[in-house]
């Protein structure tokens, strides 16, 4: 295992001039990895710890948590060659309240074809074993053409449905053509059964990630970005559908994630374009750009790491920039209008090209760690948080 201490200063909120140090320890827990398309969290085996999944390029695998920084992850195969193609993309919520996850799977990837549902896109529910250890059935679903991102989504009656998104329309060439349609299944009381599902027509045209606004467990809707900007999809008494809102509009956005600036105020992070260089903050009527510096940006979460009542960023990108570099950076605000941030190195030491990050509190501590995915670089590292209360 490679470690290494990484030190983070952090501004305070609200113009206070104290600061705080945030101490991260980075661990790499797998270097052996293919791509790592897509990370997930949650409880696989019913520990009560927390684990991590990863889509690799032909493998699902889970790491379970040791429940301690020193000992190591053990990884387990719970599904392979699912495809000819790549696996892509990764959902683990626990739906049913057993204290475990349920796992869907996005397969299939073939970017370039837009017109044979054989040849491009493929979604699996995997059925658990009673030993979680051993392979996991999987269980075909539906499926559109480049299949590329998917989440479990909570409605209000608490019931939850699998939302899928294409990264293009059927025929599309070139992010012309046919707009997107996104996936929306139902989940049968029987898994292993048909899973009903309703095709939510975007009339966009290329789009690559997708947020759930949830807020105290509420599903306010689901923003949409891609080609054309963000725009907001809203669940009502007749299905979803477009809510007519732009949260962006006329610029090409790839990942998107909402966030809060403390007191009931919230703000949207992009990275602009598609597979962009920019970080980008819309707060009310203000857009800043946090960093032009990135090449491949492919990552992107907002939480509160430090305790401050708001919320940091963290976002990564997976081709080296004009300087050379790969890597993770944290942001971190300091003005209630979301207008002013601080850029922070969180990886100095070990090198990884992020393909995709997520955050979860791994060691049970109150605070949110970070784990990444690295693309050229074949790891998974986790970034424990040792902030000081």
């Amino acid at each position: 295992m490679k470690r290494h201490l990484l030190i983070l200063t952090a501004l305070l909120i609200a113009g206070k001039t104290s600061a705080q140090t945030a101490t991260f320890i980075g661990e790499s827990i797998d270097d052996k990895i293919s791509i790592g398309y897509g990370l997930a969290t949650g409880d696989v085996d019913g520990d009560g710890k927390t684990d991590i999944l990863l889509a690799d390029k032909k493998e699902i695998v889970w790491y379970k948590n040791p429940g301690k920084k020193e000992a190591s992850w053990t990884r387990y195969v719970i599904a392979k060659d699912l495809t000819e193609q790549d696996n892509v993309c990764i959902a683990a919520r626990d739906i049913d309240g057993d204290g475990k996850v349920e796992v869907a799977v996005g397969a299939g990837w073939n970017p370039s074809e837009t017109k044979n549902l054989k040849q491009s896109g493929a979604v699996f529910y995997l059925v658990p074993p009673q030993d979680r250890m051993q392979l996991w059935e999987p269980v075909k679903l539906h499926h559109e053409v480049t299949i590329h991102r998917m989440q479990w989504v909570k409605r209000a009656d608490g019931t939850f449905q699998l939302a899928v998104l294409p990264l293009h329309g059927e025929g599309n060439v070139g992010g012309e053509g046919a707009g997107v349609k996104m996936i929306v299944f139902d989940v049968p009381e029987d898994k292993k059964g048909i899973w009903g599902y309703d095709l939510l027509e975007t009339n966009m045209h290329m789009t690559h990630n997708f947020q759930p606004m949830e807020v105290s467990g509420k599903l306010l809707g689901v923003s949409v970005a891609g080609k054309e900007g963000v725009q907001v999809f809203m669940n009502g008494a007749d299905g979803w559908a477009t809510s007519n809102q732009w949260m962006v509009a006329d610029k090409g956005v790839g990942e998107i994630r909402s966030g809060s600036l403390g007191k009931n105020q919230l703000f949207t992070a992009t990275i602009e374009p598609m597979h962009g260089t920019s970080l980008v903050v819309y707060s009310k009527d203000n857009r800043t750009v946090l960093t032009d510096k990135l090449k491949e940006g492919h990552a992107l979460a907002c939480a509160d790491f430090f305790g401050q009542g708001r919320d940091q960023i963290v976002m990564g990108w997976r081709n080296p920039n004009a300087i050379g570099e790969t890597g993770v950076r944290i942001f971190v605000g300091s003005d209630p209008e979301g207008k002013k941030w601080q850029e922070y190195v969180l990886d100095e030491k070990s090198k990884i090209a992020c393909e995709d990050l997520i955050p979860a509190d791994l060691d049970g501590d109150g605070d949110l760690d970070i784990i990444a995915s690295g693309r050229a670089t074949h790891n998974v590292v986790v970034y424990w948080n040792q902030r000081k209360k």
